[in-house]
């Protein structure tokens, strides 16, 4: 088949979404399909057989567009729509696989011509909307009836969980796929660092590791603020923070000055999905704090997989993959 993979984000970076489309293309690939990707500037090229990358060509080029809503991500969007018309003009695609919020360009664009899409939806596109600008919250109803309308008219929807695939039913999806994500430990293998954290940090005889981008919606402040209360109970404990980009690392050093714990909390940075698992294995506890959104971050797989005890906000975002005989859940 000769597929376009719409994937609305830097590609490729070692987070979340851009993670999980660089499977699907390697799967894609690997069975011997065409697969043309389009997708933003921003971003390092992967290389597979049969694929080839298309980047947009933005009149100013925006750097650091985060995960969610942003003006950056709604201007890259812009382009991506256009050279999407341009790409199926001059090609006639089997498929088109479109991520987030591409579902609604290919139902302008492939409907009319009855080209078959497919939504991958990832996230409850409307919950991160109201999330981060609440003011929209009274219009709630209108952004879920807009959300439902490329689920509805899509060949089938594809969820990474449960609750997203309940909403896709309820919209009256024709096809519903649950393709939950999977431990990167040994898919990527351990390649990647091997830095001794105890040694290199001095850290005490406990590390509580944090991994992932530093987005509000994953509860850092929460976990800063818990961290906090623990230290003025006990001193030996370091808590390690892998992930985010710097100008939401500078933001969080900050906040850990305020709480006086800046001494025992360590901000490595981003590492490669190579390295996660060397990581992980000298935790002693592995936390999620997320307290927004309902699909289940692709973490918790890995954290799962890695062995070491998990600590997670008690939510539907966790509670659909863990419970209390495997992981601790506790309020946020």
């Amino acid at each position: 088949m000769k597929i376009l993979v719409i994937a609305p984000h830097p590609f490729y970076q070692s987070r979340g979404t851009p993670i999980a489309v660089d499977l699907l293309i390697r799967v894609l690939s690997e069975r011997g399909d065409i697969v043309d990707v389009l997708t933003f500037h921003e971003g390092v090229d992967r290389f597979y057989g049969g694929c080839t990358i298309h980047r947009i060509q933005p009149f100013v080029r925006v750097k650091e567009i985060r995960p969610g809503l942003s003006g950056k991500k709604l201007y890259c969007d812009v382009h991506l729509f256009f050279q999407f018309i341009s790409l199926v003009r001059k090609e006639r695609y089997d498929l088109v696989h479109a991520v987030e919020e591409s579902a609604f360009m290919a139902l302008l664009v492939c409907r009319p011509i009855s080209m078959p899409f497919i939504y991958d939806m990832d996230s409850s596109m409307t919950t991160q909307i109201v999330d981060k600008l609440p003011f929209l919250k009274p219009g709630r109803k209108l952004l879920e009836w807009m959300e439902r309308l490329p689920m509805r008219y899509a060949t089938a929807v594809v969820s990474v969980c449960d609750a997203l695939a309940e909403n896709a039913v309820r919209a009256g999806a024709k096809e519903v796929v649950v393709l939950k994500d999977i431990s990167l430990l040994k898919l990527y293998g351990e390649n990647g660092d091997s830095v001794r954290l105890r040694d290199k940090l001095a850290l005490p005889r406990k590390i509580a590791m944090y991994i992932g981008n530093l987005e509000s919606y994953q509860g850092i402040d929460l976990m800063l603020e818990s961290f906090a209360l623990l230290r003025s109970e006990t001193d030996d404990v370091a808590l390690v923070v892998i992930g985010g980009i710097d100008t939401d690392i500078h933001k969080y050093q900050a906040m850990s000055l305020q709480l006086d714990i800046n001494g025992a909390v360590h901000f490595l940075g981003p590492r490669p999905v190579e390295s996660l698992g060397h990581y992980m294995a000298q935790a002693d506890i592995l936390i999620s704090p997320r307290i927004e959104g309902v699909n289940t971050p692709m973490k918790i797989y890995s954290y799962l997989d890695s062995g070491v005890p998990v600590l997670a906000t008690d939510l539907p975002t966790h509670k659909q993959v863990m419970n209390d005989k495997i992981a601790m859940l506790a309020p946020p």
